[in-house]
């Protein structure tokens, strides 16, 4: 126990990456995949088909490859595109978790019953006026129980930064462990992420619970 938590503070210093890659993260996929979802129900066959196709291949390859192509791979492909490791690691992730909430927000959009859309046309509401004030409150609380469940995923997936070599907590607990001789520190990093993905289920719940008057 005393170990633990001598090593605690140089583990913590490793959670600003870590909170900071998570928030950014949410900023950019969230409305980038609500404009993709928009697309994938849309008729626009031409930018559907794009779409499905970069949805395909973010959801079917692992996140720690796009991770390693993005920062090793594209200043082969492109010299002049090198980017520093936190903003090849911030993209790959908005990247990835833009498919993701795609396809959430996708199944959202398309169980709206037509007659809200009908209901909108004959209250006169412009079709900006009808997504925002009519479709999207409705879409969040039917996508708000899977929109958590990747936000879950996306702290923990976090973890995988390391291989790009920034000082997130994985990679602190791996260089504390490999100095100390023992498997505490990463212990430690796990009590930490527990901690965490406890703490924005707890934050989900209670968002689902205030928007059950949408139902």
């Amino acid at each position: 126990m005393n170990y633990l938590l001598s090593v605690l503070p140089q583990l913590l210093s490793g959670a600003g990456i870590t909170l900071k890659l998570f928030g950014l993260t949410l900023l950019g996929s969230i409305p980038l995949g609500i404009i993709l979802a928009f697309v994938l129900a849309s008729h626009l066959q031409p930018f559907k088909l794009i779409v499905q196709v970069y949805v395909w291949i973010m959801r079917g390859t692992p996140l720690l490859l796009q991770l390693i192509f993005i920062f090793y791979g594209l200043p082969l492909l492109m010299p002049a595109l090198v980017l520093e490791r936190f903003d090849a690691a911030l993209l790959a992730f908005i990247i990835n978790y833009a498919a993701y909430f795609a396809e959430i927000f996708r199944g959202g959009i398309q169980s709206i019953p037509e007659g809200q859309y009908e209901a909108a046309q004959v209250l006169r509401l412009s079709k900006m006026q009808t997504i925002t004030k009519i479709i999207i409150p409705q879409v969040v609380k039917i996508t708000l129980p899977s929109v958590g469940n990747e936000v879950v995923n996306l702290v923990k997936d976090t973890s995988l930064v390391y291989i790009l070599g920034l000082s997130d907590m994985m990679r602190i607990g791996k260089i504390a462990m490999e100095r100390d001789t023992t498997l505490l520190p990463l212990v430690g990093v796990g009590l930490i992420y527990l901690v965490m993905t406890g703490a924005f289920t707890l934050i989900m719940k209670a968002l689902e619970n205030k928007l059950n008057y949408y139902r």
